[in-house]
């Protein structure tokens, strides 16, 4: 299918129009749409250092990156190096993982799908050398389970690193540059690199935090989070790795990097969604899966620093958008412009986001009353006025990383519909669902920014 033809100077000044009606610094925006990418930046990469924002900035992609690493261990098990379904301690044999189930049943399915049940917010920074991946997985070790092996989905950014660990085993190649032999040069890109020593070649935008936005004091995260969030790209190059998905496997120049079969595995539902109202309704390896009017999408965001990156793909129209940032409300920003490329391109709607029920249907509020608890997370959901409030207080090391004020937040639960809840989080817009649920062994948990939490008390 078509799209309409792109008009890049319109698409251009709606950028402009956009980042500043929503006090974004700067930004930069990819469409590619019948094989020709159209492209466009705005404001400033660095506003401490007054440096422009250009369609060769590169931009912290974030978690983007979870679909680079999940394409490479598929050319690996395309390759026959890698299997999907076997468990993980086959080709990692000293991996020992927080309980026997974890050791014994993960697979690489569980990893590439977010379900292994493996607590995915362990960040530690187990220094820069080449072997920071492999002492990051000796650590996992100490990191629980919050569900059992493939009973949910919670984001699992500990999955990905671990991914990551694995790959570089089984290739005898480091990480950073397993992505550069495997990716980057057979697509052809140059402005894409996890290094800061590589990035810092070229012109690098800084993340910006707080009201108004000023430059972050961190610019990226620790080594060994790689796998699940640190590549630098910019739009274009960022929708050539797209368009390698979009073409079933292939490189530009025709040589195929992927199998068919595997790309078209990799959006195959794996899980489906507590929660279908914040990103989709299904993960595949890697992607995840949505629908806009009807219509079959893939797509994942980046979230790192200060930077927030998104890309949608709509297949039948063989169109993607990439949309790089870095601070203010990036959120309203994607919102706003996606929901008018997708309307005016491929007469594709963007979700409504969910908003409270204006007469909520009677429910038992007490049963959701409660303490909800993984690494780096504790909830507590009580009663108030009649309704229910939500504090969430972020620990471990993660905490160490964010200003005082953003660890603990308080919220009031707004009713949707019965077991979902809707909150407003400082700084963002829109409503964030919260949805209480229960395991087919009967435990109870919530889901909240794509992440299952068990009821402890």
């Amino acid at each position: 299918g078509a799209t309409r033809p792109v008009d890049a100077a319109h698409w251009a000044e709606r950028l402009t129009a956009l980042a500043a009606r929503h006090g974004v610094p700067g930004a930069g925006l990819g469409i590619l749409a019948d094989g020709e990418v159209t492209e466009a930046a705005t404001g400033l990469a660095n506003a401490g250092a007054r440096i422009e924002a250009t369609t060769d900035t590169l931009w912290q992609i974030g978690s983007i990156s979870k679909v680079w690493t999940a394409t490479v261990a598929m050319m690996l098990v395309d390759e026959g190096v890698l299997e999907l379904d076997t468990p993980v301690t086959s080709v990692l044999p000293g991996l020992r993982l927080g309980t026997p189930e974890l050791t014994e049943r993960v697979t690489l399915r569980h990893l590439l799908s977010h379900t292994s049940g493996i607590d995915g917010d362990f960040f530690v920074d187990t220094g820069r050398g080449d072997d920071c991946l492999e002492r990051y997985a000796e650590r996992l070790a100490g990191v629980g389970a919050n569900h059992p092996v493939g009973a949910t989905m919670s984001y699992c950014n500990a999955g990905f690193t671990l991914t990551g660990r694995i790959l570089e085993h089984v290739t005898g190649v480091q990480w950073d540059r397993l992505m550069h032999e495997r990716l980057y040069a057979p697509l052809g890109l140059t402005r894409t690199a996890t290094l800061p020593e590589d990035v810092l070649r070229h012109r690098a935008a800084a993340g910006h935090i707080g009201e108004p936005p000023v430059v972050a004091p961190h610019w990226t995260l620790m080594r060994s989070a790689g796998p699940a969030g640190l590549i630098c790209s910019t739009p274009r190059e960022v929708l050539a790795f797209a368009r390698l998905h979009l073409d079933g496997g292939l490189a530009p120049d025709g040589a195929r990097l992927l199998s068919e079969d595997a790309a078209r595995e990799m959006r195959a539902a794996q899980v489906a969604l507590p929660d279908t109202h914040t990103l989709g309704d299904a993960w595949g390896l890697g992607w995840i899966l949505m629908e806009w009017s009807g219509r079959r999408m893939y797509g994942h965001d980046g979230n790192t620093i200060g930077q927030s990156a998104f890309l949608r793909v709509l297949p039948d129209a063989g169109l993607a958008v990439c949309l790089l940032t870095n601070g203010g409300d990036t959120l309203s920003l994607y919102q706003d412009l996606y929901g008018e490329i997708f309307a005016e391109l491929a007469d594709v709607e963007l979700p409504r986001l969910p908003e409270p029920a204006a007469d909520p249907a009677p429910d038992d509020l007490s049963r959701y009353v409660g303490v909800y608890e993984r690494a780096s997370s504790r909830m507590e959901v009580f009663e108030r006025d009649g309704g229910l409030v939500l504090r969430s207080v972020v620990t471990g090391e993660l905490a160490e990383m964010l200003p005082e004020e953003e660890r603990l937040q308080e919220e009031p639960l707004r009713a949707f519909e019965p077991g979902v809840f809707l909150v407003q989080r400082s700084g963002v817009g829109g409503w964030w669902p919260v949805t209480f649920y229960t395991l087919d062994d009967g435990s109870q948990y919530v889901h909240h920014g794509v992440r299952a939490t068990p009821k402890v008390g």
